[in-house]
């Protein structure tokens, strides 16, 4: 059996004057194994924000029907923002060629891709201004129907659209939200346009996995069956390793723990090589979001080798101990060579260099990180994936998903709910002007004049 990827443990046990031992590990055998019997349960009787662990297993079929219709368009733009648009971006990164909206049309054979994710009019109005909207799809995703920013995109969007080719407009939207209820669920049986369900089980963050990640996907070229099939292999691999030293997920759920409770607070995800940089930033709200409540959590840090070689590293090897470090290599790389000899003498100090592949350059720069911070004393873990292609992403992608829920069942938290982001939504509603939201303009008023209390203008 090939591997999907390998995690290398040993370093996780350093850690100055509050090591995480072995033997600690050994003591949550137990609770982790209830903790991965609870999730495959509930996941099995489809308990809401359980139901990504059955996403594997799909059918995918209505998926790829309308991703060969999207694909016809020259222009995708998907609306959303958080879980609505974090996955797109990671597959996207991760998948597609590098500079994939400057390439050829001949050479792309699939639509530029685009994500309205922030409210700012200067990247609101540059995108549409650039874009024949008569040949752009626009994909709208709230399972809510009401995230504020995908609404007001939205609502922008769908305007400019009926602007420029009338009652056609609903042929150009996707829309992919709650199955039964909510304003998108609406809007897409009153006007007729395509749609697309997000299951009711399956929470924002870890719906790349779904249509919400999976329509893009598939009308760019990306073969989400094989994207699928990653982590339905990677599920297969995971429910027959009962024994915790032998099972990856649990091993990290329970060392990611351990380090949390020895003041650690910090997990900085530092993948090597470009296209891994956007899963750092997908990793980035899995871990945040699901965690970060009732007191508990770590804080999810976005790296990128080597480039954070040159801006973090000094930090992590020798500043606070309040980190644990997960380092992800790639085994094979596109080969690039340098050149066998350069005949000047001037350069003669690089002939280190002569004949070398770029990406041997960039694995020898994610081994040398962890030795340095294990000298330092820093915990690291050591993740490898055999290549960046759709297999290994999906197993990737699940991988963590299972890890991060794990590691909250073992904090004794909910991992599928975000109190805190909903107090926030509370507050943006009532300063709109959202109808039944109005007792909180008070309470904002009250806690951002706390803000400016002090406040010194030169």
């Amino acid at each position: 059996m090939d591997e999907l990827l390998s995690v290398s443990v040993g370093a996780a046990f350093v850690g100055g004057d509050r090591p995480v031992l072995r033997e600690n590990i050994d003591d949550l055998s137990k609770m982790v194994e209830e903790a991965d019997v609870l999730l495959r349960e509930k996941g099995r009787d489809d308990v809401e924000g359980f139901g990504w662990i059955n996403l594997p297993y799909q059918d995918l079929s209505e998926t790829i029907k309308i991703g060969r219709w999207l694909s016809g368009f020259e222009a995708i733009v998907q609306i959303g923002i958080g879980g609505s648009a974090l996955g797109n971006r990671m597959l996207a990164k991760a998948l597609l060629p590098p500079f994939y909206n400057e390439l050829d049309a001949s050479v792309r054979k699939a639509p530029k891709f685009y994500l309205l994710e922030n409210p700012d009019p200067k990247t609101a109005v540059s995108l549409l201004d650039r874009l024949d909207l008569s040949k752009t799809a626009f994909i709208v995703v709230s399972k809510s129907g009401s995230t504020t920013e995908t609404a007001a995109h939205f609502l922008w969007a769908w305007q400019k659209v009926r602007e420029k080719i009338g009652e056609r407009a609903s042929d150009n939207f996707l829309i992919i939200t709650d199955p039964r209820k909510g304003i998108l669920r609406k809007f897409a049986k009153s006007t007729g346009c395509r749609s697309l369900n997000i299951p009711e089980s399956v929470g924002g963050r870890y719906s790349v996995l779904s249509s919400v990640g999976l329509a893009t996907a598939s009308a760019l070229g990306i073969n989400i069956e094989k994207l699928v099939q990653g982590a339905k292999e990677m599920d297969q691999r995971l429910v027959l390793r009962s024994h915790l030293w032998e099972n990856p997920a649990w091993l990290l759920a329970c060392i990611n723990l351990l380090h949390a409770k020895a003041g650690r607070n910090m997990a900085v995800m530092m993948p090597y090589g470009d296209d891994l940089a956007d899963f750092a930033e997908w990793f980035a709200q899995l871990w945040g979001e699901s965690l970060g409540k009732e007191g508990y959590g770590t804080t999810p840090v976005r790296a990128l080798g080597a480039i954070d070689q040159h801006s973090q590293l000094q930090l992590y090897a020798e500043g606070p101990d309040d980190k644990l470090i997960t380092i992800i290599d790639v085994k094979n790389r596109p080969l690039f060579l340098l050149p066998d000899v350069v005949d000047i003498d001037a350069l003669k100090d690089l002939e280190f260099l002569y004949g070398k592949a770029l990406g041997d350059l960039l694995s020898i720069e994610a081994r040398s990180t962890a030795s340095a911070l294990v000298k330092a004393g820093k915990p690291v873990i050591y993740l490898n994936i055999p290549e960046v292609s759709e297999r290994y992403i999906g197993a990737l992608v699940f991988f963590y998903e299972y890890v991060t829920a794990l590691v909250g069942f073992l904090m004794k938290i909910n991992p599928f709910d975000q109190p805190g982001v909903e107090q926030g939504k509370r507050y943006i509603y009532s300063l709109m002007g959202r109808r039944g939201y109005e007792e909180y303009v008070k309470e904002v008023e009250e806690y951002f004049g706390a803000c400016q209390n002090t406040e010194i203008i030169i």
